[in-house]
């Protein structure tokens, strides 16, 4: 059975790793180090290709990101470098990838648009896998559940 990848990009995002049927595999958190500008936090390719290798994923699903009008130069930026990081190591490793937008995964899994509704996704993935809750435990583990989420929701959306 082939597998699938879902990517919540940025410095604190996260790997999915499903099968066609859905069923999560593996999660990962992105690996970062605070290598960049002024200490910032960055996607570490070299672990991130490792990463990906090891999943042996032919495509994958990543959240369309950009900057918002309300981001400075350097968030701005280092969500730039992120996004061009992740597209990057994919290419490098032979692995698809299909960008979806938040509002395209967002309505597939029902969670409604706008920050103050992040933890809906948490408790989407807690009922959608609820044998592997544990990974979903904290608040911090939104960007985990939101990774399986857009696997889901680019899965789904091949089908049609």
């Amino acid at each position: 059975m082939k597998t699938i990848i879902g990517i919540d990009p940025g410095v604190n995002g996260a790997v999915s790793v499903l099968d066609e049927a859905g069923s999560l595999l593996n999660l990962h958190d992105l690996p970062v180090t605070s290598d960049g500008f002024k200490g910032r936090s960055t996607i570490n390719c070299p672990l991130l290709a490792a990463l990906i290798r090891k999943t042996g994923a032919d495509r994958a699903f990543c959240e369309l990101i950009g900057p918002r009008p309300t981001d400075g130069v350097a968030g701005a930026f280092g969500f730039g470098r992120s996004r061009g990081a992740i597209e990057g190591v994919l290419a490098a490793c032979g692995v698809s990838v299909v960008m979806i937008a938040p509002p395209v995964w967002k309505r597939h899994a029902g969670v409604p648009a706008g920050k103050e509704h992040k933890d809906v996704a948490r408790a989407r993935a807690i009922a959608r896998w609820p044998a592997q809750a544990e990974l979903f435990a904290r608040k911090s583990d939104i960007d985990r559940a939101e990774a399986c989420l857009i696997a889901l929701a680019g899965m789904a959306k091949e089908v049609r």
